[in-house]
């Protein structure tokens, strides 16, 4: 009994002496940065400092990185926030060669820096448990914009990472277990936009198990080789409502090189995969990765000999695909030789798949990179509910099925009709109308923010801070249902939900 009151005591006063600290370009490390006014003007000094709990919010401005080895938990996490709209990281940290370096450190959450032109990642996490990395945007960086190494529990969503010089835009790596990778965007890389490596040479057992990577948009990467989504060791996993088009090599790979296995007994579904004329095969399975279900993508190649699967003898083992849309190239040598569907089909592939329509009756402006799906267009209600259980909704957040199946790809085809809006507030904090279909809101102050969220967390939408007194939210793509509305005004924050009928 008293072991168990010595905790709770132990428990309400970490909870209750948890602090907020600021950062700010005016501050000064001899502060003590409890308020903005008495803001700390280095982020390495709040890092230095914090502890289960703590908050720290770093003001517009340019910044030196930090190095963060300190654990927060499971119900006081470390919480590093860019609070302002350019919380711009553009030198390295004291200790490695990085931006910001989370290391021997868990429970940690980095959410909303600029972290631009570093010499190795912009964003690394390294030996930690439990860390986020979210809405971060890394820009030009030497090697990498995120980087994780044995990083079980990893969640990295929600970030940019564009222009990393030598290699990926996010890299996954070492024997580690469980990452969530989601809602990410990787452009412009000059090899993979996620790469995910289980690397037995580096200890553990060279795999990664039970990773989910779900809604990234992946384009323009892969000029120095690589995939859109690379995976090299990768078992037990979901890849699903992926878009990733215009990539120079693969699209999504499935192998092992530097892994103990292949990447078996993983998901692929719902997946929109557009190769450009000078990539590789779609989707690439290979090297031991046996029991692969493949279903309800859409695997365009514009190479004019390469395809859609490439698959090896070595991988065909329980092998499933099966409801996707393709072009006439498949592969069971590994990419060497080629047949058309017709053959594959033969061999008891994609008996339900069918070949793909000219991209502008698929797509409603595939060159100007929309891939949501035309009115009439082939994909709709043309998959199959066996992904149900992964598949719950598509890359916009829209709930699956909307017609009478599945549709094919990362998108769903919503039914047109008007939306009716139903008040947030009626405080006159802030009025909402519905304009044509879209949403409109009134009564805003310069500096406000909105943020729509669905009912799975996920930013559907952001406004950024608004300059004006109206402004109207843009509701293409949205489904029926329920949303949570954020809107930030100041210290003043207004929560509340909008339902969305037809």
């Amino acid at each position: 009994m008293k072991k168990n009151m010595l905790l709770l005591i132990v428990l309400l006063g970490n909870s209750l002496f948890a602090a907020n600290y600021f950062v700010a370009p005016w501050g000064n490390d001899g502060y003590s940065g409890l308020s903005w006014d008495s803001a700390f003007v280095t982020l390495q000094h709040a890092a230095d400092i914090v502890v289960p709990g703590d908050s720290v919010f770093a003001e517009s401005g340019a910044y030196v990185g930090f190095d963060l080895r300190t654990s927060g938990t499971m119900s006081l996490p470390i919480v590093f926030i860019g609070y302002g709209d350019t919380t711009t990281i553009i030198t390295q940290n004291n200790e490695t060669p990085d931006g910001i370096n989370i290391e021997n450190a868990d429970w940690v959450v980095i959410d909303g820096f600029y972290v631009v032109g570093i010499q190795r990642a912009g964003i690394r996490v390294a030996v930690s448990e439990h860390v986020v990395v979210k809405n971060n945007v890394c820009s030009n960086n030497g090697t990498w914009g995120i980087f994780t190494g044995f990083a079980d529990f990893a969640v990295i969503e929600n970030n940019l990472c564009m222009y990393s010089q030598q290699e990926h835009g996010i890299y996954f790596s070492n024997s580690a277990d469980h990452p969530t990778i989601r809602y990410n965007t990787c452009h412009h890389n000059n090899a993979n936009g996620i790469h995910m490596n289980g690397d037995e040479s580096m200890g553990g057992d060279g795999l990664i198990t039970d990773a989910t990577v779900e809604g990234n948009i992946i384009y323009e990467n892969g000029q120095a080789g690589g995939s859109g989504i690379n995976c090299d060791g990768v078992a037990d996993s979901k890849i699903f409502n992926n878009l990733l088009y215009m990539n120079h090599a693969s699209g999504i790979s499935l192998y092992r090189i530097d892994a103990s296995a292949g990447s078996y007994n993983t998901k692929v579904f719902n997946n929109t995969i557009i190769n450009a004329s000078d990539g590789r095969w779609c989707l690439n399975i290979n090297n031991g990765s046996y029991a692969d279900t493949v279903y309800n993508n859409i695997l365009i190649n514009l190479h004019t000999w390469r395809g859609s699967i490439a698959i090896d003898a070595s991988s065909l083992s329980d092998f499933c695909s099966d409801y996707n849309i393709v072009v006439n190239r498949m592969s069971n040598d590994g990419g060497n030789t080629s047949m058309s569907l017709a053959q594959w089909q033969v061999l008891g592939y994609d008996l339900n798949s069918f070949l793909a329509d000219p991209l502008d009756s698929i797509f409603t402006d595939w060159s100007g990179g929309d891939y949501h799906l035309q009115d009439n267009s082939q994909a709709i209600d043309a998959g199959t509910d066996l992904v149900s259980l992964v598949v719950q909704y598509d890359l916009d957040g829209v709930i699956r099925p909307q017609g009478a199946g599945y549709d094919i790809g990362a998108y769903e085809k919503l039914q047109t009709g008007i939306f009716q809006v139903h008040d947030l507030n009626k405080s006159g904090f802030c009025i909402i109308h519905q304009a044509s279909k879209n949403i409109l809101f009134k009564n805003l102050s310069n500096g406000d923010m909105i943020k729509l969220y669905n009912t799975q967390g996920r930013l559907i939408r952001d406004s950024g801070r608004i300059s004006c007194a109206e402004y109207e939210l843009h509701t293409r793509s949205l489904a029926n249902g329920v949303y949570f509305c954020v809107i930030h005004r100041g210290s003043q924050i207004l929560k509340g939900k909008i339902v969305l009928i037809r």
